[in-house]
């Protein structure tokens, strides 16, 4: 499984990016995809979750109300938009699938896709 997140770059604070993560049909039905973020000097927290079939979404609190997660099934892209920007979301960003049961936690997460910096200045 191969997975390939995009989009990332400098926004002001109030601003909006959106973040691309692109792998092929057949993994989008099979795994449950997540966006996780890593600030520096922390550890990797969940960000959003996207099911394919139920297109259920799980958002971590911190992001609620101002990120989307959605998916185009034309290009089999993920996407996570990003809006009301705050400094505290200055993070590299990854896109991972679902290989274990339990919460949307890093550990039960594989397949880690390259990162892509977003950085929000106040």
């Amino acid at each position: 499984v191969q997975l390939q997140a995009s989009g990332g770059g400098l926004a002001q604070a109030g601003g909006s990016l959106r973040l691309s993560c692109a792998a092929s049909e057949r993994t989008f039905r099979r795994y449950k995809i997540g966006w996780f973020r890593q600030a520096p000097g922390k550890g990797r927290e969940f960000v959003a979750s996207f099911m394919d079939g139920s297109w259920s979404t799980v958002y971590a609190d911190s992001v609620k109300g101002r990120f989307i997660i959605s998916r185009d099934n034309a290009v089999n892209t993920i996407y996570l938009q990003m809006n009301n920007l705050k400094t505290e979301d200055t993070a590299t960003y990854y896109c991972a699938c679902k290989y274990y049961s339990g919460p949307d936690s890093p550990e039960n997460f594989g397949s880690w896709g390259q990162e892509t910096l977003v950085t929000v200045s106040s």
